[in-house]
C-alpha cells in the first residue's frame, strides 16, 4: 500500500505529501486564511466626511468641496454595533439589513451632491463599535489631509456619557491632519 502511494504521487513523496495535496486539504486551508472583511478602500482623497449614521447636511458637503480644491472626497458612514466586545457576540447588537440600507442610502447620496458639485468622491460603510478607529484608518489608507466628522447636536451630559466622536478622532490621527467637527 505504502509503495503504490509513492508511486502515484511521485519518487520521493510519502502518503502524508499526498494527504496535504489532496482538494480537500487545499480546502480547509484556503477556507481558514480567508479574511473575514472586505479590503479597506485605499484611493487618494483629500477630505475625508465621516458619520456615525446621521445625515449628511448641504452644508458639510459645499465645505468638503471647497476644501478639497477639486480632488477627490471620500465618504464613510458608520453602522452602529451595541454593547462590548466583553460579552458572548450576539446577532441582535449587529446592525440589521434594513439599517445597513439607510447607512449607504446616505452616503449615496452624499456621493451623488460631491459629484453634482463636480468632484469625484468614493464612499463606504463600515460596522463598528470603536468609531473613532475606523474613521482614522479610513483616513490613513486615503490619505487625507482634512477629516469632516458630523455629528448630532447633542447635549453636553450625553457627550460626556456616550463621548464625543471627533475628539477620539482627533486623538487617534496624526498631527498633519485636521479634524473638525460639524454640527448636523
Amino acid at each position: 500500500m505504502l509503495a503504490e502511494a509513492e508511486v502515484a504521487t511521485g519518487a520521493g513523496a510519502t502518503v502524508a505529501d499526498s494527504i496535504a495535496r489532496s482538494p480537500l486539504a487545499r480546502f480547509r486551508k484556503r477556507r481558514l486564511a480567508k479574511s473575514k472583511f472586505d479590503v479597506q478602500p485605499s484611493q487618494s482623497s483629500a477630505v475625508l466626511i465621516a458619520t456615525v449614521g446621521t445625515p449628511i447636511p448641504p452644508a458639510v458637503i459645499r465645505q468638503a468641496v471647497k476644501m478639497s480644491h477639486g480632488d477627490p472626497v471620500a465618504v464613510i458612514s458608520i453602522a452602529r454595533i451595541y454593547g462590548s466586545s466583553f460579552g458572548l457576540p450576539n446577532p441582535g447588537l449587529l446592525p440589521t439589513r434594513s439599517e445597513m440600507v439607510e447607512q449607504r442610502a446616505l452616503v449615496a447620496k452624499a456621493i451623488d451632491r460631491l459629484e453634482g458639485a463636480g468632484v469625484e468622491a468614493w464612499g463606504q460603510v463600515a460596522s463598528t463599535r470603536r468609531f473613532a478607529k475606523a474613521i482614522a484608518q479610513a483616513a490613513g489608507a486615503r490619505g487625507v489631509s482634512h477629516v469632516l466628522v458630523v455629528t448630532p447636536e447633542t447635549p453636553r451630559w450625553r457627550k460626556v456619557v456616550e463621548g464625543d466622536v471627533a475628539h477620539d478622532v482627533r486623538r487617534k490621527i496624526s498631527n498633519e491632519v485636521t479634524v473638525e467637527r460639524v454640527a448636523s
